[in-house]
């Protein structure tokens, strides 16, 4: 794609010309929109998930992560020293690892609680969308005519 850009200038142009107006495009979309949260009300919403059934698919979406995967593999060697039993260097840091792990889903999981109930609000909704919507129209016209 890059040597086809670099061979085809005016192609460049197009394409930012194109992708300027499909994000005016979708931020006139969020200005017009009515301001409704996407995630049913707890009305609306079938019998909540057990502890257990929560756990359990942060889990299984945790460990199937290539990308969790390939961090921790590049994170974790320097931090080991080969001359010293390996069990009690990789308990310690997957302690330190849980610990960290757990304060930011612990400051996710309040935050996304207290925008629900902030964004269960329709006037609030609206407004977010607006202001989302007005920062679109704005990326698209600096990709534009940047």
């Amino acid at each position: 794609v890059a040597a086809l850009m670099l061979r085809q200038p005016e192609l460049f142009v197009l394409f930012k010309w194109v992708g300027g107006a499909y994000l005016g495009y979708l931020g006139i979309m969020m200005w017009r929109s009515r301001g409704r949260m996407a995630i049913p009300s707890e009305l609306d919403a079938g019998p909540p998930a057990s502890r257990l059934q929560l756990a359990t698919q942060g889990f299984v979406t945790a460990v199937a992560n290539p990308k969790g995967w390939a961090f921790f593999m590049v994170l974790l060697p320097p931090f080991l020293d080969g001359s010293r039993p390996l069990a009690p260097q990789l308990s310690m840091l997957i302690a330190v690892i849980l610990t960290i792990e757990f304060a930011s889903m612990l400051v996710y999981a309040t935050g996304g609680k207290t925008l629900r109930k902030l964004l269960g609000k329709s006037g609030n909704v609206r407004l977010l969308n607006r202001i989302a919507g007005t920062l679109m129209i704005g990326v698209g016209m600096w990709l534009a005519l940047g």
